[in-house]
């Protein structure tokens, strides 16, 4: 038999000894799958939970959503790298998805990897549950799988106007690397990203209760980068289960001509390379052109819109997917032929 439970607190999901051991860090090795990850977002981002949870006396799935009043969405949000079920079992996100028809019509997901089959078995599980789904590319997520190589064996498989830049530019800036939260580096980091091209931050508080939570854990890599005294660049990333993963970066603009960005960009890939010896650098969502200089492999995040069929409120947009789809498969045709 199973059970299908939505925990709207998260405190709940706390005293549930067997969820809150599922969604700890000794069973999550990415910060996008835990508990605490989920709570933040409801802090600091104005995120309701909603924890949808299946499960048997033996086995447990676990689908972070959200609403936005008129849909059930994914519990994420620009910080998010990747959206994915916390499974074990496709039959228990089917009993899952054939639920959630009591309550919504519409549910839309976004930013689901596939490498990992999330979604494809999504898809499949909402369509064995009477839902249409529709799949598209939303995203791009652009990693370096290491292979085993050191810092220097990595560096010159790098394009070479980036590494004429490092040679050119390194002994111009000095970086230093924390692996632990420090008040300091963090206040320069503020300030640059303020300087710096990029949009205001979507929830600052967010960001650095993040820090300062892997920073308590050891997971945090918070570089900075000086020239002339004064803090031109800064990076958060952290290191978990073999991973680096590439969270925030910036440089203040006044700064560019030393290419600041870059020379503590390498300072970071050397340090969890060499030292962290992780297998995987993730740069996250985004297909900005200065990603393809460091990293090797572009994977696709998908989003899935999932429509119960019978319900009028859906058929307009069905037909327009159906439509956009067809355009789409004649204009292939037209230029195959």
């Amino acid at each position: 038999m199973v059970k299908i439970d939505y925990h709207r607190d998260l405190k709940q999901v706390q005293s549930d000894g067997q969820l809150a051991l599922w969604l700890s860090e000794s069973n999550q090795h990415a910060p996008f799958d835990r508990l605490e990850w989920f709570t933040m977002l409801a802090e600091h981002c104005d995120l309701a939970p909603l924890i949808a949870t299946a499960r048997t006396v033996s086995d447990i799935a676990v689908l972070p959503l959200t609403s936005n009043h008129s849909e059930i969405i994914s519990l994420s949000n620009w910080y998010t790298f990747r959206f994915r079920p916390l499974l074990s079992d496709e039959r228990l996100l089917t009993a899952l998805a054939r639920d959630l028809a009591r309550s919504t019509h519409r549910v839309s997901l976004q930013g689901i990897p596939d490498e990992d089959d999330s979604a494809s078995v999504l898809s499949r599980a909402f369509r064995k549950a009477g839902w249409v789904v529709l799949r598209e590319v939303c995203d791009s997520n652009h990693v370096l799988p290491v292979g085993g190589r050191d810092y220097e064996d990595y560096l010159a498989s790098r394009p070479g106007p980036l590494r004429t830049t490092l040679k050119r530019k390194s002994g111009k800036v000095a970086t230093t690397i924390f692996d632990h939260f420090d008040a300091g580096a963090w206040s320069a980091y503020e300030e640059i990203y303020a300087e710096s091209w990029k949009d205001a931050e979507g929830s600052p508080a967010f960001l650095r209760a993040f820090a300062v939570a892997e920073g308590k854990a050891g997971r945090l890599r918070l570089g900075v980068a000086h020239a002339g005294g004064e803090a031109v660049a800064a990076q958060m990333w952290t290191v978990e289960g073999g991973t680096a993963w590439i969270h925030k970066l910036a440089h203040r603009e006044s700064a560019k001509a030393l290419s600041p960005g870059s020379v503590l960009s390498a300072a970071l890939f050397r340090h969890v390379i060499d030292i962290d010896k992780v297998d995987l650098v993730d740069f996250g969502t985004g297909d900005d052109p200065y990603k393809r200089d460091w990293m090797e492999i572009v994977r696709p995040r998908y989003r899935l819109d999932i429509y119960r069929p019978l319900d009028p409120r859906n058929w307009p947009r069905i037909w327009r997917a159906i439509a956009k789809h067809g355009a789409r498969r004649l204009a292939a045709a037209a230029k195959r032929g």
